[in-house]
């Protein structure tokens, strides 16, 4: 149980860029990846924006042949598992000689493939559809194209706990190398833009009609978004052996349920998350140096999480730099704290740390140093990803600055 967990390689698909070199760049600069929605018609909802991806063409990172049989959760999916194989320098055989496995979050999974068969035998009053259809619908698909795809004949695994999943993704990871079962994992999350989810969340009138504002007192709501971020895991020894490039290293992470609200996060519970985070890593709060925060937008989770973070962190809460991505991606749901685990990875490596952008007025119960609308170079030693999600499951992951 003593083996080190790198993070060796990593893959992004997201509304401000396709690999992460052009989603960390605009991190840095603070671009919005919010657009009006084309995917479908949004003219009897509320809301019209977010954060589609538009620019991500599948035919681009596989035949076009597997294009057509997968939803576009797993045309995401195995896209960033292409690009974070590519980024740690790890070849085919490489993946499937060794003992790999595949672990993927979400929330929706393959849930615009079964919009698509409701349109065909409800509005289209089609009375049967493809069997290829059918198999593109299970949550488990996302994870199994990657294995077939890499030939990984080790563990094939999704969770769908929500918002929290690729948090919980990459927390399966950690444990499977730690414990000497596998030596690479493919970690993370994807999500694609639903109109079930969409239609769910300006119903809850949890969107925002144009911006994610997040800690700031004229915030609004959320916004839809779709994306996938994978990371490779490593074992050190096996990192080191093939003098692989670190990012950081995977401390631990820490996992909560609520078991108090469906949609509403607890203050408590993402205190005791946050704990469990620390507990387990041996780390001080002292030692903190950056929160990724889960900071959707909305009145309640911000609200909240203000609240962890100053009791967690006492008189010292005002000098831990707090940001949120969403800010500029908007909600990825499942695949959001696997991106934003990118950005802790690279905030690490780089002493880089993304603003919160749309920041205006101060809310004085969302005082937290949220480094708002401009990136700002910090040393980052200790990161801390947090996440929360429907359903009260909360997880926070610990990232260190990778050192001999």
């Amino acid at each position: 149980m003593n083996r080190r967990v790198v993070i060796t390689g990593l893959g992004v698909v997201s509304a401000i860029g396709i690999g992460w070199k052009d989603f960390w760049d605009n991190l840095l600069v603070g671009k919005s990846g919010i657009s009006p929605i084309s995917s479908f018609n949004t003219a009897n909802f509320f809301t019209h924006n977010g954060g589609e991806v538009k620019q991500f063409k599948a035919d681009v990172f596989m035949p076009r042949d597997q294009v057509d049989s997968m939803s576009r959760a797993s045309q995401m999916a195995l896209a960033t598992a292409n690009l974070a194989i590519i980024d740690a320098n790890l070849s085919v055989d490489e993946i499937s000689t060794r003992r790999a496995g595949v672990c993927v979050g979400t929330t929706m999974g393959s849930v615009q493939t079964v919009e698509k068969i409701d349109e065909m035998l409800v509005a289209e009053k089609k009375h049967a559809v493809s069997a290829a259809l059918v198999l593109q619908a299970p949550t488990h698909s996302s994870s199994s194209v990657i294995a077939k795809h890499y030939n990984i004949q080790g563990p094939s695994l999704m969770f769908s706990t929500a918002c929290a999943a690729g948090n919980y993704a990459i927390g399966y990871g950690f444990d499977m190398i730690r414990l000497n079962r596998s030596d690479i994992f493919l970690a993370g999350g994807a999500e694609p833009l639903s109109k079930v989810a969409f239609t769910g969340f300006n119903q809850f009138s949890a969107v925002a009609p144009d911006k994610c504002k997040p800690f700031d007192k004229s915030r609004k709501g959320m916004m839809v978004s779709e994306g996938a971020g994978l990371v490779v895991l490593e074992s050190l020894d096996t990192a080191l052996r093939r003098k692989a490039s670190i990012y950081a290293e995977v401390l631990g992470y820490g996992l909560s349920c609520d078991a108090f609200h469906m949609t509403t996060s607890s203050t408590a519970g993402i205190i005791a998350c946050m704990k469990k985070a620390l507990q387990e890593t041996n780390v001080l709060p002292a030692q903190v140096d950056y929160i990724s925060a889960h900071g959707t937008g909305t009145i309640t989770n911000d609200r909240n999480e203000a609240a962890a973070i100053r009791e967690i962190f006492g008189s010292r809460y005002k000098q831990v730099p707090v940001s949120s991505i969403k800010s500029m991606l908007g909600h990825t749901m499942g695949a959001a704290s696997a991106i934003e685990t990118i950005a802790c990875a690279l905030a690490v490596r780089t002493g880089m740390i993304p603003p919160t952008i749309n920041y205006e007025t101060a809310d004085p119960e969302c005082d937290v140093d949220c480094v708002p609308n401009k990136a700002r170079q910090h040393d980052v030693s200790i990161a801390l990803n947090n996440s929360y999600a429907f359903g009260g499951n909360n997880a926070c992951l610990v990232l260190k600055k990778f050192s001999d």
